[in-house]
């Protein structure tokens, strides 16, 4: 089983660098335990910290990460970057499973099915709650 499973649908995600600008929307990529990436118009440089909204719930959820990669792609760039501590990179992990649930509600829903979100939990978590990776505590060795 892996570790961390990849995000398979785009979510709003708007991303802001540490000086004041506005924030930059795009969509988020895929996410993990570990961090999570998204795409860019500009590089950004490994070690930058950057202030992200995940645009699920209300309001969205709001964390910072530290970029750890920057790879060229056509005419953007992939970000990936890594939670800044555990508090947020649990935050995250239900945040993952959030976005699967949305992704489940709107498959059923093309095929003319209307669930509601608590409805669509329910059924995610039983059927696929047993695939989705066991979360990995990192021991902090002293």
């Amino acid at each position: 089983m892996r570790q961390y499973i990849r995000h398979p649908a785009a979510v709003p995600l708007k991303y802001q660098c540490q000086q004041p600008t506005d924030p930059n929307p795009t969509e988020l990529l895929d996410i993990s335990q570990g961090g999570l990436s998204f795409s860019a118009e500009e590089a950004l440089a490994p070690g930058q910290i950057v202030q992200v909204s995940i645009g699920v719930g209300d309001p969205p959820f709001e964390t910072k990460g530290q970029v750890v990669w920057c790879h060229p792609h056509d005419d953007h760039f992939i970000i990936g970057i890594r939670f800044d501590n555990q508090e947020s990179a649990f935050a995250v992990r239900m945040v993952e499973q959030i976005c699967h649930i949305e992704q489940y509600r709107q498959q059923w829903e093309r095929q003319g099915r209307d669930l509601t979100p608590e409805e669509a939990a329910r059924e995610w978590i039983e059927l696929h709650a047993q695939d989705f990776p066991a979360w990995i505590v990192e021991s902090n060795p002293k």
